[in-house]
């Protein structure tokens, strides 16, 4: 059995590239001296951000509370599971 993949390669993936390396070495660099520089910022931002997270959390976790258009026949959390079917072991 021969798995013969000559002229089948796709293009090269941008994450395997050197210059993906070289962009988050960057990105490293500027985010380390952008968090020293601008601590007491990001300290002082801390209290508004966590009031931030709650309703953030609220809306994309709870997924627009019961705002959902299932069918008659749609499946949810109170329909009772299916007996087992005669001759299926367990």
């Amino acid at each position: 059995m021969s798995n013969n993949h000559e002229g089948h390669e796709g293009p090269p993936s941008f994450w395997g590239s050197r210059y993906s390396i070289g962009l988050m070495v960057i990105g490293a660099v500027a985010g380390y001296f952008l968090l020293t520089e601008h601590l007491a910022h990001v300290v002082g931002a801390l209290p508004f951000l966590l009031l931030l997270a709650c309703p953030l959390m609220h809306v994309f976790m709870h997924h627009g509370h019961g705002h959902h258009q299932g069918g008659i026949g749609s499946k949810t959390s109170v329909d009772k599971p299916e007996p087992p079917k005669p001759g299926a072991s367990s």
